[in-house]
């Protein structure tokens, strides 16, 4: 008889891949700002900020799609796309249209009405009412594009059917001071919701818990009739905000069978060690997630070849490393390092980079994640630094090292981490001149995505 670990461990390698969910649509909501990222997401929507040295934040919500044989998605953009677009017509394009399996691309487009566009998450899946119709599902997953997490779909949408729920809301424990930011729910002994306040000012905590809150992950299964049922209702609802969150779903806790499932259940983990979710809505939170991925042992396994996080990442020649002197070595230590990199005489410490990055001779760089294509020239010393794709570090640069000074030209957060783009270093002239009015005629050539 298997021990209770290795039972967990058997009931987190099965896939269920079935009817299920090949009958089932899942509408991918794309379109935030997060404008907690700062200039991080200043041309780039959130889903489409780099992640874990190779990937984009939307890939890991897609990969589970994939993974989980759901294979008809829809992504909802809207807040400066054209990056995420490129991104999912460059590494999502593979799924083969003959079999009924596709990712499709759904702008905000006024469908509905000419004069707004998505104005919230339920409005965004009921201006696409038509296409998803059209594919004719049995259920429908609304996912958010923006976390990171490994989830198989098909053990929720199994809980769905066993339970012959209306509604599944995913749902998490997180501390009581954190569920402010979510939607907190109670639940009686069945799991059946019996109350839903979207970011309560004072969270209601757990049963025999008073330190944990039970809250939505954004991730719903929806029985497609109801769904649609509820979205007609929600748009003819002058009062409504058209928000799942806010709207819809209070309105089916209290008159329909709604039901939450923990993520443990349904969570992909190599062993019964605690379940990953990150919501990297922060600076701090992104530098963070990132650099756990460098521990010895991460929660998050991105070599798990069962469950791949797919992606689209440029054609490279392997990281180079060169110069083997006692004042001039290039070696990396605790890092994560893309292809195309060359570390030239240069010393990285528990740092990521991402693709095409180049570190001349002399300099050191910790506790710092560098996006594709930065150039880092001699001499320069970076810590807890994020710099953005394509910036052009001169020689001797220190940054890092003194907040009141890095405060004059960059962004720090409150714990000492230090943003840099180009535009912060002067290097990307139209948007310079974009952004002060002088060039407005400019916008279209704007930052590098």
């Amino acid at each position: 008889m298997t021990d209770d670990k290795e039972t967990i461990r058997l009931q987190r390698d099965q896939r269920f891949v079935s009817l299920l969910t090949r009958n089932t649509f899942a509408m991918v909501l794309a379109g935030g700002r997060g404008s907690r990222l700062h200039e991080l997401t200043e041309w780039r929507a959130k889903p489409a900020v780099p992640f874990g040295g190779k990937f984009r934040i939307i890939d890991f919500t897609l990969s589970n799609c994939v993974n989980s044989g759901v294979r008809r998605v829809g992504v909802a953009t809207q807040y400066k796309a054209q990056s995420l677009i490129r991104h999912l017509q460059l590494g999502w394009s593979f799924l083969d249209g003959r079999l009924g399996e596709f990712i499709e691309i759904m702008p905000a487009q006024q469908q509905v009405n000419e004069s707004h566009w998505y104005r919230g998450t339920a409005d965004a899946v009921f201006q696409n009412l038509r296409e998803i119709r059209h594919t004719d599902p049995e259920y429908v997953l609304v996912l958010s594009g923006d976390q990171i997490y490994r989830m198989d779909y098909g053990r929720i949408l199994a809980a769905h059917v066993v339970k012959q729920a209306d509604l599944t809301v995913a749902c998490i424990e997180v501390p009581i001071a954190e569920a402010v930011s979510f939607g907190v729910m109670s639940v009686d002994e069945q799991h059946r919701i019996i109350q839903f306040v979207e970011k309560p000012a004072q969270p209601q905590s757990m049963p025999g818990n008073p330190e944990l809150a039970l809250v939505s992950m954004g991730i719903y299964v929806f029985s497609a009739k109801f769904l649609f049922e509820q979205l007609l209702r929600d748009a003819e609802d002058p009062l409504s905000s058209h928000d799942f969150g806010k709207d819809v779903i209070p309105h089916c806790v209290t008159q329909h069978r709604c039901y939450a499932q923990n993520f443990a259940d349904s969570c992909v983990s190599d062993s019964a060690s605690p379940v990953y979710w990150r919501d990297v809505g922060t600076l701090d939170a992104y530098w963070e997630a990132n650099m756990e991925l460098m521990n010895v042992t991460p929660q998050l396994n991105l070599y798990d070849t069962n469950w791949p996080i797919w992606t689209w990442q440029p054609q490279s020649p392997p990281a180079k490393f060169v110069f083997d002197e006692d004042t001039r070595r290039g070696a990396a230590f605790d890092s994560l390092v893309s292809g195309g990199c060359i570390i030239s005489g240069a010393t990285l410490r528990r740092s990521m980079l991402f693709s095409g990055v180049y570190i001349h001779s002399y300099s050191l760089i910790e506790d710092s994640i560098v996006l594709p294509n930065v150039k880092i020239g001699r001499n320069c010393i970076l810590k807890k630094c994020i710099i953005d794709k394509n910036c052009n570090l001169p020689d001797g640069i220190r940054i890092g090292l003194d907040p009141v000074e890095d405060r004059k030209r960059f962004h720090v957060t409150a714990s000492g981490i230090t943003l840099v783009t180009r535009v912060m270093l002067g290097q990307d002239v139209n948007v310079v001149r974009w952004q002060t009015g002088r060039n407005a005629d400019k916008q279209s050539e704007a930052a590098e995505n």
